[in-house]
């Protein structure tokens, strides 16, 4: 690697940190909120689909088990 300056490097990732937008607390606890709704609300959609398939597929088999 040629011409490879460590403090040239520091310079740069200084610089480009300083770029950096951080978000607000009110921001980061909005985001939070609602990754967890959307989780739930996952949750509860293949909760109702593994419920559907689960009583379709027991009614076949009885249906066709005797």
């Amino acid at each position: 690697m040629a011409g490879a300056n460590p403090v040239k490097f520091i310079q740069e990732v200084r610089a480009e940190v300083s770029k950096v937008v951080w978000p607000t607390r009110r921001e980061v606890v909005l985001t939070t909120i609602m990754v967890f709704i959307m989780a739930a609300l996952t949750a509860v959609f293949f909760s109702l689909v593994d419920l559907l398939i689960r009583t379709g597929l027991t009614g076949v088999l009885s249906y066709f088990g005797g």
